[in-house]
């Protein structure tokens, strides 16, 4: 039989009416129905039509295609052995090319027609049919094992268990990927053969081939999150050989094996199982912090002065907000510049996951389990590292230094006085990554620094931190930016008496950064006014910062996504100079409602996107600390601008967030410039009580404390308008656990 060229019209018509038939409940038609299907599968091209109308008729209806690959299977079981051999390859390379298929539902098909093949014939025996399979178990694990498609993982599990024996190392590696694809789901098929899969798994452990040792690792570590009552028995020896695999010389395989300390970590018997291997474990997670030749290459680690150079886009990462929520005293909760979560990511750039990055967070969280008892084991190695005469080492010691501050810090104070000083000369090496990675681990150490007399750590740290702010090398200007905003964050006023040389040395870097980093630099400043608040208020302080500040400001525009950290910033240095916040900035601020695009799209709403929420919650959240910054000066901004208009529109956002800022803005228009609020009151009253709403526990908060505000304004006018909101207010009174703030909102204004 030649190759098949198509389906004929007719003949494809012909089928689909069978298919149309085959779903009719009544009894004679499906007689009809069988009696055509014997008749049919007389010929196997027929088998050619059903593949073609479950792979590439995509203008049928899922379930009439679906039903076309289920009669198919049959054939495949029942005659498969009179299938001409072009027949044969034409469907499975139609399974193969297909199973990636937009619907979920034909791709489990696709799968289950291919299985067919697998009992009947050698398909799996062609490493791209495992492959593909492989895809199959990756894309549709849920379908594999739902009742709707009879549990096809019941076959599969033991027959991909019987292939981890298979001579071709390929085929071995796919059938461990395939049964690793089901096992954080416990599949029921899997977990009835837990038992078979470990032996099996054991007895691959050492397979010369890299990928199914990287496998192996892959399986072992998921089964140590979900069914680590079956490795317990074995958790000697799984852990002395995990100890070897994490000095694999393939390192996706050494990657995959230092995953397992990872996970070992968060397991309650962590310690007690591996309390007598940090001995080994400590030195081989030690020498995986190094940087390998190709992490060097890749962060061009031989290339010291790069400031020069613009960054490319894609190596910004985008930045998210958080509105902000006000408690009786109206203090707002900012989110600190540096997450925890971007603490441990030491070089950020090279976002892969690797060996490096791996090992230090294994050490990290150990460091949190063992406390002091992992430092008998390190201590030797560190002073060796340290002093290192090979950059690749010395780094590789400060990075430990830096990933065990959390975790062992009371257990280093002793040797603290001794080592600070020299990560601060470390600051200035002649290597950019050593330098970069000083400022990060002292910055895991900034608690301590602050908690000395300032002269002994604090100020020679400042000074040198404030170097490398203005170094040569982008990696080290980003490095010591975040640790300096660290550092803010910790020394808070005790940074007062050098805020001259600081902001000396912030300002210069605006016209030395360049994209990137200019983001962090904002950071640094918004985190500096945070913390020494109202002692930035002073004429030459305010006359070092602001120029720069509204320089850029008028060179971005209005839908620039850079605008949100500078509005950030913004929002921190108008709330910390207060009255010393210059109104003459008005205008150089979106004093006119900066949530323009807002404007723009509830005007015209078929001409422009609609607005970017996190711009208007930034937006509304400047104007807040305008408002709070400029107290009584604020009102000429709100008088020339379209401000209580754009408020009322945000104020029904459907995003609790946009409402939990310009609640919160309203509060503060209402202490500053009542006189532009009181006129909005009757449009107003009525949406802040349909957000007394407990359920969303910020918005109701920020409302609570509005109505409050507008209370203390409005004296006895506020009488037309307390049954829109007393009912509501009683109710969170009185209910069990409602939050100590938002009990202060609600009681302490209204009483």
């Amino acid at each position: 039989m030649e190759r098949w060229l198509g389906p004929y019209e007719q003949g494809l018509q012909q089928v689909l009416q069978l298919l149309k038939d085959s779903q009719s409940p009544n009894t004679a038609t499906q007689r009809i129905v069988q009696d055509k299907l014997k008749q049919l599968n007389q010929f196997p091209d027929f088998n050619n039509y059903l593949i073609f109308v479950l792979t590439r008729l995509k203008s049928e209806d899922e379930p009439t295609r679906s039903l076309s690959g289920l009669i198919l299977k049959n054939n495949v079981k029942a005659h498969y052995q009179s299938f001409p051999p072009p027949v044969a390859d034409f469907i499975k390379q139609e399974c193969l090319n297909n199973i990636g298929d937009a619907s979920s539902l034909i791709r489990a098909t696709i799968g289950e027609t291919g299985l067919a093949f697998t009992s009947v014939c050698p398909l799996l025996s062609t490493q791209g049919a495992f492959g593909a399979l492989q895809k199959i178990c990756e894309d549709s694990s849920e379908l594999l094992d739902s009742d709707a498609l009879n549990r096809p993982l019941n076959i599969m599990i033991p027959k991909f268990l019987q292939f981890f024996k298979h001579c071709s190392p390929k085929i071995r590696s796919h059938a461990i990927a395939c049964v690793n694809q089901f096992i954080m789901d416990r599949a029921q098929a899997l977990m009835d053969n837990i038992d078979t899969f470990i032996e099996h798994l054991f007895a691959l452990a050492v397979d010369d081939d890299p990928e199914v040792r990287k496998n192996v690792c892959r399986a072992l570590v998921m089964l140590l999150e979900v069914r680590i009552d079956r490795l317990i028995p074995h958790m000697h020896s799984i852990i002395q050989y995990m100890l070897q695999r994490t000095q694999d010389h393939d390192e996706n395989v050494a990657l995959e094996a230092c995953e397992f300390w990872l996970t070992l970590a968060e397991q309650p018997i962590c310690k007690e199982v591996l309390a007598s291997h940090l001995v080994q474990l400590i030195p081989i997670l030690v020498n995986g912090m190094k940087y390998s030749e190709i992490d060097i290459i890749l962060l061009k680690g031989d290339v010291e002065e790069d400031e020069a150079v613009p960054d490319s886009e894609q190596d910004i990462k985008p930045r998210f907000h958080k509105s902000r929520t006000v408690t009786l005293p109206h203090e707002a909760e900012r989110p600190d510049g540096s997450e925890d979560a971007e603490d441990d990511d030491d070089d950020d750039a090279l976002s892969d996951w690797n060996l490096r990055k791996c090992s230090a967070a294994a050490l990290d969280v150990l460091a949190n389990v063992f406390r002091e008892e992992l430092l008998p084991h390190l201590l030797p190695l560190l002073k060796g590292l340290l002093f290192h005469p090979e950059w690749v080492v010395k780094e590789s010691g400060i990075l430990v230094l830096g990933a065990i501050a959390e975790g062992c810090m009371q257990g280093m104070v002793p040797y603290l006085p001794e080592l600070i000083p020299h990560l601060i000369q470390c600051l200035s090496d002649k290597k950019a990554l050593v330098r970069s990675i000083a400022c990060w681990t002292l910055s895991r150490y900034a608690h301590w620094v602050v908690s000395q007399p300032p002269d002994m750590h604090l100020k020679p740290l400042m000074t040198e931190l404030l170097k490398r702010i203005l170094d040569g090398n982008k990696r080290v200007q980003e490095a010591a930016c975040s640790a300096f905003a660290t550092l803010e964050e910790e020394a808070c006023t005790e940074l007062v008496p050098y805020l001259s040389y600081i902001l000396d040395t912030l300002v210069f870097a605006f016209g030395k950064y360049q994209h990137k980093n200019l983001l962090i630099l904002y950071d640094a400043i918004g985190t500096l006014a945070d913390s020494v608040g109202h002692h930035l208020n002073q004429p030459e302080y305010i006359q070092k910062l602001m120029p720069p500040l509204i320089q850029k400001w008028n060179e971005l525009k209005d839908e620039d996504k850079d605008l949100f950290p500078l509005l950030e910033c913004l929002s921190s240095v108008a709330t910390a100079l207060q009255s010393g916040f210059p109104p003459s900035c008005g205008p150089a601020f979106p004093g006119c409602g900066p949530p323009v695009c807002a404007q723009m799209y509830t005007q015209h709403p078929e001409q422009y996107e609609a607005p970017d929420k996190d711009f208007m919650i930034v937006a509304l959240d400047l104007l807040s600390g305008l408002a709070e910054g400029l107290g009584g000066h604020v009102e000429q901004l709100v008088a020339r601008s379209n401000i209580m208009t754009l408020l009322f529109q945000c104020m029904q956002d459907s995003m609790p967030e946009v409402r939990q800022s310009s609640f919160a803005l309203l509060g503060d228009l209402t202490k500053a410039c009542f006189i532009h609020v009181k006129p909005c009151i009757a449009e107003f009253m009525p949406i802040l009580g349909t957000n007394l709403n407990p359920e969303f526990i910020s918005v109701c908060n920020n409302a609570t404390w509005a109505i409050g505000e507008i209370c203390m304004q409005m004296g006895a006018e506020m009488q037309p308008y307390v049954q829109m909101v007393l009912n509501n207010l009683v109710e969170i009174i009185n209910r069990p656990n409602t939050p100590k703030t938002l009990l202060e909102n609600t009681g302490g204004r209204q009483a």
